[in-house]
């Protein structure tokens, strides 16, 4: 049998989803293997329905892209979401150490290590929790952003970054409460001085997209939506900002607020429901969360940064690479 020669750098395996890519690729950097190479599944029936179980001929269900993968697996392979777990399945038994982020929903020994937010319920011997989400904010990263959108310097200060997202079962959020944030948020700025740096997702309602720009159309404001607004400043926005306030629905936008050193406000927290509410008192806990509306007195502020944490633990418990640096 010839040897197989496999890439140092990981291979992040995801379904494509923006929220999926971000924690796999955020893993990927934070390791320091080198380059990590992209890949986006590509399921046909029935591995769409059925991941993570294995079915015969499965190295050719997530697509062509991944079949060839398959055919020379990675030495390192890190996968979001369900569809990544199954493909994580095939590699794993062609040779290749796999990590999965989020939980596969079967159980966590068929993979090498599963990393899950703290307000899921699986633990195991290979699986690793953290608050919140995997993501790439760190000093560096929010210098760049800096960097890159140096133009939103020139706005006033206080800066405040409204970070929207949209309704979900488990903060099932109003437009009309929202609405009424936005009219509160742009008070404050009118009183006080200051600008808005806002930014919209795929899920925001858009009518409250529509709302949000008339509601600071007298405020100086840089106003982002998912769609024509050019490249998206998000990293612009979390570098240039004074402060966040957050809609509550979104674990990844949190966590990476959270992940500066800003004060940050939850807007509408009181709707959140189960996981996302432990999550919520788990923030509140480690005193990530401003405890008062608009109230922006605090002390010093701690950043949320698990994403190193945890890849120095893979590292560990994988046995890959060199030891990152304390």
């Amino acid at each position: 049998m010839p040897i197989v020669q496999r890439s140092s750098a990981p291979s992040t395996i995801t379904d494509g989803r923006a929220g999926n890519v971000r924690q796999a690729v955020a893993l990927a950097g934070a390791l320091r293997l080198g380059t990590h190479q992209p890949l986006t599944l590509a399921p046909r029936a029935p591995w769409r329905w059925l991941s993570p179980r294995r079915l015969p001929g499965d190295a050719q269900g997530y697509g062509t892209a991944f079949a060839a993968l398959a055919a020379t697996p990675p030495a390192l392979a890190i996968g979001c979401g369900r569809q990544a777990a199954g493909a994580l399945r095939v590699l794993r038994a062609r040779g290749s150490q796999v990590v999965q982020i989020l939980d596969p929903r079967i159980n966590a020994r068929h993979w090498d290590l599963v990393v899950v937010p703290e307000h899921d319920a699986l633990r195991g011997s290979n699986v690793l929790t953290l608050l919140g989400s995997l993501n790439p904010v760190d000093d560096d990263w929010l210098s760049l952003g800096r960097a890159a959108f140096a133009d939103f310097g020139s706005l006033p200060g206080p800066r405040t970054a409204l970070l929207v997202g949209g309704p979900t079962a488990h903060a099932a959020w109003t437009e009309d409460a929202m609405r009424t944030v936005f009219e509160q948020v742009a008070s404050q700025l009118r009183s006080e001085g200051g600008s808005l740096l806002a930014t919209t997702s795929r899920r925001t309602p858009p009518a409250l997209s529509d709302a949000l720009r008339a509601t600071f159309a007298d405020v100086p404001h840089v106003i982002w939506g998912d769609g024509g607004d050019g490249v998206n400043p998000y990293a612009g926005l979390l570098g240039w900002a004074d402060r966040v306030v957050a809609s509550p629905d979104s674990v990844n936008l949190l966590s990476e607020a959270c992940a500066t050193r800003l004060p940050v406000m939850v807007a509408l927290g009181d709707v959140v429901q189960v996981r996302l509410a432990r999550f919520h008192r788990a923030l509140q806990e480690r005193g990530r969360l401003q405890p008062r509306w608009l109230d922006w007195s605090h002390g010093p502020i701690a950043p949320l940064r698990e994403t190193t944490r945890v890849a120095a633990e893979v590292k560990r418990r994988l046995g890959v690479g060199a030891p990152l640096p304390r």
